[in-house]
């Protein structure tokens, strides 16, 4: 899906596909998304408490990649929510940029239980194999598995905030509804699809029961998300909860999905960087921050 060649590739980093196989939650990129963009962003973790940590969920052991100001306790907590790609450099990245800002960030890897999202070079074969068998209550609970985690090692569970990538877009508008977050921010996730036993309710489902409000941004030349479904979301949440009623879309008219992800040829430098401002104030408008 990528057509740079790794000889335009930042000559200072290695960027061969074989530096990029996964090694650790946070390390190294799917191989669905390789190469990656000369343009990908490196956040240092000076100051930080940075790595993979494990989360207890019943008897299951959940990895995560965790990312806090080193040495501080009683931080705001942000969940960081992956695209189809699991929990890569780019998603440890965007952590450790929230740390820096003064948050515990918590990355989960929430397809772990079906398969090593990572290792599939074809995204038709992922979503096949992996991410169409993992269930939304699944998830739910291992959210707030992660909420749990971060409340033991450091983190203000009361000033919970998510935030969430494509796949980790519509998570976000249903943990919304699920779960104790004082606010969301959902990039360029998916609101209406087919109820299923895995997936029986979308975010237009459940906008409604809102129980935080959630800022969306999407782009305004997303071939998969059409704007009609926004318009749907939007009169979805006009006849909601009070969260509901708060909750906001930033639509950027030329930017197409993932316009967010730096790694990925869609990007797009002044929305990505536009709309993580709004993330943040957005965080601290609604007592995340």
């Amino acid at each position: 899906m990528q057509t740079e060649d790794l000889d335009s590739l930042t000559p200072t980093r290695d960027f061969s596909r074989r530096s990029f196989v996964k090694t650790a939650v946070g390390s190294g990129f799917a191989a669905a998304v390789l190469p990656v963009t000369a343009q990908t962003l490196k956040t240092d973790s000076e100051g930080l408490t940075v790595g993979e940590v494990t989360v207890p969920v019943g008897g299951f052991k959940m990895p995560a990649y965790r990312a806090q100001p080193a040495g501080k306790t009683n931080l705001p907590v942000v969940l960081v929510i992956s695209e189809i790609f699991g929990v890569h450099e780019h998603i440890a990245d965007v952590a450790r940029r929230f740390a820096k800002l003064g948050y515990l960030a918590i990355a989960p890897e929430l397809f772990v239980r079906q398969g090593d999202a990572q290792s599939y070079g074809e995204i038709a074969k992922l979503q096949a194999e992996v991410i169409s068998k993992v269930p939304d209550a699944q998830v739910m609970g291992d959210l707030d598995a992660a909420v749990a985690w971060a409340k033991a090692n450091g983190g203000d569970t009361g000033r919970l905030g998510i935030t969430g990538f494509c796949w980790g877009g519509r998570i976000t508008w249903l943990y919304a509804a699920h779960g104790p977050v004082k606010a969301g921010v959902a990039w360029y996730g998916r609101l209406v699809g087919n109820n299923t036993e895995l997936t029986p309710r979308h975010p237009v489902d459940l906008a409604k029961e809102l129980k935080a409000p959630v800022l969306g941004l999407y782009g305004g030349q997303d071939a998969g998300i059409p704007l009609d479904t926004v318009d749907k979301m939007k009169a979805a949440l006009a006849a909601g909860s009070a969260a509901a009623k708060q909750s906001e879309f930033v639509v950027f008219p030329d930017a197409p999905h993932a316009f967010h992800a730096d790694y990925r040829p869609s990007y797009r430098k002044e929305a990505a960087e536009d709309g993580w401002k709004r993330c943040t104030a957005w965080f601290k408008k609604h007592g995340v921050a």
